[in-house]
């Protein structure tokens, strides 16, 4: 029911930004937290940055001090900025969040399709 849709990825030189949005439509649900994920080709996928409803973030740490994730609840949207990106940066990023829906008791994990992000040296 609802859709997740990942924006801004891209081509990037070591060092640019890019800013990658994702928001959710439908109807019948809130939103709980919301996340990015990534994978590179060979590796396991790993959460990149969280936020949850009231605000609170965390990185991994590779990612600390370089991106920021935010979230606009009004609009259903969550945005990573990344900063002084580096090749190895380059992956598939996903789009995640905890989706509540008013007819179910229980939330479920909702994904975006992914959005390539690579970043050239």
């Amino acid at each position: 029911q609802v859709r997740l849709v990942e924006s801004g990825g891209g081509l990037v030189q070591a060092g640019g930004s890019l800013r990658l949005s994702c928001a959710a439509s439908g109807s019948g649900f809130s939103i709980n937290a919301m996340g990015w994920y990534r994978q590179a080709p060979g590796k396991q996928r790993e959460l990149v940055a969280h936020i949850t409803s009231g605000g609170s973030t965390n990185y991994v740490d590779s990612a600390k001090g370089r991106f920021t994730i935010s979230r606009d609840n009004a609009k259903n949207t969550v945005y990573l900025q990344m900063n002084s990106l580096k090749p190895e940066d380059t992956a598939v990023y996903y789009c995640n969040a905890q989706v509540h829906y008013y007819s179910d008791y229980v939330p479920v994990l909702s994904w975006g399709q992914g959005t390539q992000v690579t970043v050239s040296s």
